[in-house]
């Protein structure tokens, strides 16, 4: 097998780690199981870190190989490296493009729980006394009206 080749394997390797990390995130934004969020973005910033690692250690192969950098040296080195560095290059592009889907889709619902939060708090705050104590607990509503339910 040559270099080249092991290098997108180990890229496409990450790749997909890193989608599976993005669906659990996903799952657990759905889900309502925020208590499991930290650990997944750490996760993330680890794979996308391993990423950018592997992104450089490839574009330094296909350059010492006689080919540039950046995606034209990378398509011209995969063309020339055979139909399996070919393939796997294609495969990571697929791999890349997933990812960026997936995370604009993660990303749009943190914005759209972030949206509600901050209309829930104005909503809140809205009236010249908050309906929720510092403790939490409701505060009776003032004015003098008549109960209708006693007990």
């Amino acid at each position: 097998m040559n270099i080249l080749l092991s290098h997108l394997q180990a890229e496409c390797a990450c790749a997909e780690e890193l989608l599976e990390a993005m669906d659990r995130e996903q799952e657990a934004m759905t889900e309502g199981r925020c208590a499991e969020l930290e650990s997944i973005s750490a996760r993330k910033v680890d794979l996308l870190d391993r990423m950018a690692e592997l992104d450089l250690q490839r574009e330094a192969t296909q350059m010492a190989l006689g080919f540039g950098p950046g995606r034209a040296g990378a398509d011209a080195a995969a063309a020339a490296s055979g139909d399996a560095s070919l393939a796997a290059w294609a495969g990571l592009l697929v791999l890349a493009e997933r990812a960026r889907a997936r995370n604009r889709r993660n990303g749009s619902m943190v914005n759209s729980h972030l949206d509600f939060t901050r209309k829930a708090l104005h909503f809140l705050h809205a009236g010249r006394q908050p309906f929720y104590g510092p403790d939490g607990t409701a505060r009776a509503a003032s004015g003098a009206g008549t109960r209708l339910a006693l007990g």
